[in-house]
């Protein structure tokens, strides 16, 4: 594996760059530090609001590309490289079918801020883990200003299981993706990483061949596609393990840091 020719780096966050308590390694800074001295662009991608990822990556956000809400939205510093919009009325009208689903979250995905109309303490808790910036609604058909990326639906036992059964005949018109164990996304039909990982390959001029992805969950799968040097985390679900073409080790064992220290090594022999 010939790791010296790779330009660009693109790394999911749940699962794979962040650790099981939702934090970024002191390792990875230091490494990206290396990476930026090496001509090697950084690219967070997730299922998370633009807000939430610039977060987690404070100290260096405005160094990276940043891909939010499964690809619903690309940006480099202020620019903005990719916009995929469910639209505000779709999605509204999507809503009452999904309260329907017993056990269902429902959260509205949108360009200012997220809008949830639960009241379970325990979910909004954990909400609050993936979304800075929020707007609690006594109803969410009520939301009337607002790009709206994706609808993203949580369950606390699986959504594979109990979330995408009832919603898969949407994929004729939508993307829908189990993105996490307990979550499930709605969204644009091109709303996905693989999409927005091709223009911002464009954007910068760098190939598939010079690209290194990281991913562990079905939403990563179409970017996984998009680099030469795809990897699968540990930790991945099984889907993601069969078509990535690399593996490394878990998010909780840096997996995606043991990598980078291959890669660093690679450009400075």
């Amino acid at each position: 594996m010939n790791l010296s020719k790779v330009r660009l780096v693109v790394a999911d966050m749940d699962g794979t760059l962040l650790n099981s308590e939702g934090k970024v390694s002191a390792r990875f800074f230091k490494q990206f530090a290396l990476l930026k001295s090496n001509n090697i662009h950084f690219v967070a991608a997730s299922g998370r609001q633009y807000f939430s990822i610039s977060d987690k990556l404070d100290s260096i956000k405005g160094e990276i590309t940043i891909i939010a809400e499964n690809g619903g939205l690309a940006k480099h510093r202020e620019t903005e490289l990719v916009f995929n919009s469910l639209g505000l009325q779709r999605a509204k009208e999507l809503v009452p079918i999904l309260r329907q689903i017993d056990g269902a979250h429902i959260v509205l995905c949108g360009k200012d801020s997220a809008y949830l109309e639960s009241k379970d303490m325990a979910f909004i808790e954990l909400f609050r883990e993936y979304y800075s910036k929020y707007t609690c609604v006594d109803d969410l058909c009520d939301v009337e200003s607002d790009d709206i990326f994706k609808i993203a639906v949580y369950h606390f036992e699986s959504s594979e299981k109990h979330l995408y059964p009832h919603v898969s005949y949407l994929e004729n018109e939508m993307k829908v993706k189990v993105s996490g164990h307990n979550w499930l996304d709605i969204s644009h039909p091109n709303a996905h990483k693989g999409f927005a990982l091709k223009i911002v390959q464009d954007y910068f001029g760098i190939s598939r061949e010079e690209t290194m992805v990281f991913g562990d969950f079905n939403n990563d799968l179409e970017m996984l596609a998009e680099a030469d040097f795809s990897f699968a985390m540990g930790n991945a679900h099984e889907n993601v393990k069969k078509a990535a073409r690399y593996q490394t080790k878990s998010n909780n064992q840096q997996g995606v840091e043991i990598v980078l220290e291959e890669l660093i090594r690679s450009k400075t022999k």
